[in-house]
């Protein structure tokens, strides 16, 4: 099988969430059989591969909740070799509450914002948005360290360079439309992973259930 042969391969580019945006010199994983896509696969049930060289996923981890999110990260540090590294993209929630409402506008235009605004929390199947603080947290309690974050397109890695194909939006002042985030595979931390289950359970999915 076609999955066969890309798992056993040593030293992979894995490109998670390709949709229809192929990368050369990658394995174009997706959900959906797209032109270009080499490996069909649900990846937040796992990722079948081993000792990657990296990992990219770019407007893919707010399609997550957060609890898959996690397993997500915990996955791609699993598959990654001694050193691999991880570049994610995804969109900035402060940028998102900064151009998307404003306390003090008029009662009008606060009716457009209120529907901008769960727009883009749950428009194009998003299921959470990040913050800075918590991206990096996340990162680290999954057993990745040395975390970057570059601007759009821009990278100390070569392989990483030049890499984003969605559209961009205008940034505002040190505030990016989007969280770009490179990190390296270091030691588990098992427990800051612990505390920060513990608190997303209490703090939010606790109070989803039905």
């Amino acid at each position: 099988m076609k999955r066969d042969r890309w798992r056993r391969r040593g030293a992979a580019r894995l490109h998670v969430g390709c949709g229809r945006e192929r990368l050369e010199g990658w394995v174009n994983i997706d959900f959906q059989a797209y032109p270009g896509v080499d490996v069909v696969a649900d990846v937040t049930k796992g990722l079948e591969f081993r000792e990657a060289e990296a990992v990219y996923a770019e407007h893919f981890l707010e399609h997550l909740t957060i609890d898959q999110a996690l397993d997500f990260l915990l996955e791609s540090h699993r598959a990654l070799r001694e050193g691999g590294r991880i570049r994610l993209s995804t969109p900035n929630l402060d940028w998102v509450w900064a151009t998307h409402y404003a306390l003090d506008a008029e009662p009008e235009t606060k009716e457009r914002m209120a529907l901008h605004l769960n727009r883009a929390f749950y428009g194009w199947e998003h299921r959470f948005l990040w913050n800075r603080p918590l991206l990096a947290r996340a990162l680290e309690a999954c057993g990745f360290g040395r975390l970057e974050w570059p601007a759009y397109g821009e990278s100390r890695h070569e392989l990483f360079r030049g890499i984003e194909r969605h559209e961009p939006y205008p940034d505002g002042p040190d505030l990016p439309h989007v969280l770009i985030v490179e990190a390296e595979k270091g030691p588990p931390a098992q427990d800051a992973l612990d505390a920060l289950r513990r608190q997303v359970r209490s703090e939010l999915l606790d109070h989803l259930k039905g």
